[in-house]
């Protein structure tokens, strides 16, 4: 008797999904618990396993949407198959046919890239067909793809013939379908647009005081704590008091009522293969900044792997997310939804600044706050940043909580 394996229900708000990659192929043995499949949601990929032991028969192929509950494939019950033993190559007679057909032995998944392989010999300008798979059935991983080079032009003699006109560049185009999580991500971005009153503000932090405790003590926080110690538990930190004092930047819309909240989880952006992710620190108003420190280190892991869970990226009240890692010197964040406010990070250069009457050269990092003007008013915007700026370069008033 076969089982059928639907879709189960992966999170409140998730309805559909899409099979990104089997892991198993069509008629394979499976054990109870093997993973199958992975799916991608508009939130993360995720990982379908085996309810009992069989020979499976896959109904959705790779690329399918699918709803909450739609069949994805069948598990019949049965042995594992046996072994055959290996049979003598038979002796093919010579054929006067030329380029006589020789029968497939490759894997249906021979050359076929797997979604982060694809993404990387997209961005090389490679094709798939030039890189030998090192995977399971010949799959090309990820490994495959980042070690693989772009084959160099052989060299010819054109000396007796004329040169032919000289081709400009490369004209190719080529079309993928969006994933799920990059095709939610446009929409909510487009729908922050439209639907909030979103401004930005911005300021300049002198970050030498910082700086200058960070190299004091990074060694004997890193010999204590075992994390390393640097700038976004500080930015983090300083939010919280902040926002404690503004409570409207930490705040959202409800209909015609504003929810305040008493506790800060801030919301960290995190860049992955896979687009941006947001998980969120819970209650980072009551962590020290060793715990911070390890919460984003875990956090951002987790991202990377792509192992967050739908509760991980749930619920944040305020979101920080970091540019200056990309060398960005200013930009206005996009707020992420239903949140009122977002802080941006940007790179911190050197730049002359007056300091008592005189021109210093100090390190300087512009920061940005963009928020939703109708439950944020400038004053408090603008005296959100000023309130964090005054934290930051006095860190000695932070951690003395003054």
């Amino acid at each position: 008797m076969a089982l059928e394996m639907k879709i189960p229900a992966l999170g409140e708000s998730i309805s559909e999904v899409r099979i990104a990659t089997w892991l198993k192929k069509d008629g394979d043995f499976v054990n109870m618990d093997d993973a199958l499949c992975e799916v991608e949601t508009d939130k993360a990929t995720m990982e379908l396993n085996a309810e009992k032991s069989g020979i499976l028969h896959i109904v959705a192929e790779e690329g399918a949407d699918l709803k909450i509950g739609d069949l994805f494939c069948t598990i019949e019950e049965g042995a594992a198959p046996a072994v055959a033993p290996k049979a003598e190559a038979p002796v093919v007679a010579a054929s006067n046919t030329p380029n006589a057909a020789m029968p497939a032995t490759d894997g249906y998944a021979k050359g076929t890239p797997s979604p982060a392989a694809s993404k990387i010999l997209a961005e090389k300008g490679m094709d798939a067909s030039s890189v030998s798979g090192t995977g399971r059935d010949g799959r090309i991983t990820k490994e495959d793809a980042l070690n693989a080079s772009p084959a160099q032009p052989t060299k010819t003699n054109t000396s007796a013939a004329p040169a032919a006109p000289m081709m400009i560049g490369d004209r190719a185009t080529r079309n993928e379908k969006m994933s799920k999580l990059r095709q939610t991500i446009a929409r909510r971005l487009v729908a922050v647009k439209n639907e909030t009153a979103m401004l930005t503000t911005f300021n300049e932090i002198d970050m030498k005081p910082l700086m200058d405790l960070r190299a004091k003590y990074k060694d004997a926080f890193k010999e204590k704590h075992q994390i390393g110690l640097g700038f976004m538990s500080f930015f983090t930190k300083a939010a919280c008091m902040a926002l404690q004092e503004f409570q409207a930047v930490n705040a959202q819309i409800n209909g015609d009522e504003v929810t305040y909240h008493n506790f800060c989880d801030v919301s960290i952006a995190v860049s992955t293969e896979k687009g941006l992710m947001v998980p969120v620190i819970r209650n980072a108003e009551m962590l020290s900044l060793d715990g911070i420190e390890k919460e984003i280190k875990r956090l951002a892991t987790r991202a990377r792997d792509g192992k967050l869970s739908i509760d991980e990226m749930s619920g944040g009240t305020f979101s920080i997310t970091n540019g200056g890692v990309f060398g960005s010197m200013l930009s206005t964040p996009i707020i992420n939804p239903p949140q009122s406010a977002i802080l941006g990070m940007h790179n911190i250069v050197d730049r002359p600044v007056a300091v008592n009457g005189q021109v210093e050269i100090r390190p300087i990092m512009y920061v940005a706050l963009s928020y939703d003007h109708r439950i944020i008013d400038g004053k408090e915007s603008v005296s959100f940043l000023v309130r964090m700026k005054e934290l930051l370069e006095d860190p000695a008033r932070m951690l003395l909580m003054v």
